[in-house]
């Protein structure tokens, strides 16, 4: 993107909270959705904007099916950063570790968001120590406890552009 703006791609399993993650940070964010026998689901893509550290963040919001590979790998293109945000009740599963070697291999500036931490049987230490050496923040992205704070420590990593 041009200088002062950053595109962050979202990342995740079905149903780890990517688009209540988009919505904490930007509640008029933008969200294509259907309905499926688990509930509302993301199609196509979120996408939100706001400010962090004097930059323009743009956040786009990827479907957590693997038959939607196709989108993820579009809205990838020209992304400054990504995020992986991982459900804390139910751990790293075989659907974030496919996103995580994918995006390892793109050699992508990287974040966890150990997501629904205030949910019974949330565990993020789990997600932290299945991650080692990964940046990984607590957060509930339905009450929007720390979601502004992570997304920040994760800006402040990037590089200047």
């Amino acid at each position: 993107m041009a200088e002062g703006r950053l595109k962050i791609v979202v990342f995740g399993s079905f149903n780890a909270g990517k688009s209540s993650f988009i919505q904490a940070l930007d509640p008029r964010s933008r969200h294509i959705e259907a309905s499926s026998e688990e509930g509302p689901t993301t199609v196509a893509f979120d996408f939100g904007r706001l400010t962090v550290r004097d930059k323009a963040v743009f956040l786009f919001g990827t479907p957590g099916q693997e038959r939607f590979e196709f989108v993820r790998q579009i809205l990838s293109r020209g992304m400054d950063g990504a995020i992986i945000v991982v459900d804390a009740t139910t751990g790293v599963d075989a659907m974030t570790r496919h996103l995580y070697g994918q995006l390892k291999d793109l050699k992508v500036p990287l974040a966890f968001m150990a997501n629904k931490c205030d949910s019974p049987g949330a565990v993020p230490e789990a997600v932290t120590r299945d991650l080692p050496g990964e940046m990984v923040h607590p957060i509930s992205a339905r009450n929007g406890e720390n979601v502004h704070a992570a997304l920040d420590a994760f800006v402040a990593t990037l590089p200047a552009r």
